[in-house]
């Protein structure tokens, strides 16, 4: 099953991207998701999660308070609106099909049922 991520680009320090991932002819309702991102050189490091309704979120300690995790089940998608982008930020943003319900267990199991096929995030100082 395939993950359809997009909404990725370059954009300056301090501005905006809302980053999709669609999960089409798949139910992903009954699972957390997640975003991870990879930047050059580096490990694939968790970003965000959320739980299969959507009621609880999960955040890198890095991006808390400045990006968002949400979901609309109706159409097995989710979202990652990111605000305040830093250089930092600027890495390949992968989401996931979480193998656990709960956005804190996905978190900590890091377990992965299903990867998307990342999209380029580049932020310019």
């Amino acid at each position: 099953v395939q993950l359809q991520a997009s909404g990725g680009g370059l954009v300056q320090a301090g501005g905006s991207l809302r980053l999709s991932c669609a999960a089409p002819g798949r139910t992903v309702s009954s699972y957390a998701m997640t975003w991870f991102r990879q930047a050059p050189g580096k490990d694939r490091v968790f970003v965000a999660a959320i739980n299969w309704s959507g009621s609880s979120t999960y955040y890198a300690d890095s991006v808390k308070g400045r990006f968002t995790i949400s979901r609309d089940n109706a159409k097995n998608t989710v979202y990652l609106q990111m605000n305040y982008l830093k250089s930092e930020d600027t890495a390949v943003y992968y989401c996931a099909v979480s193998t656990k319900k709960s956005a804190v267990i996905a978190y900590y199991s890091g377990e992965v049922d299903t990867w998307g096929q990342g999209t380029q995030v580049t932020v310019s100082s």
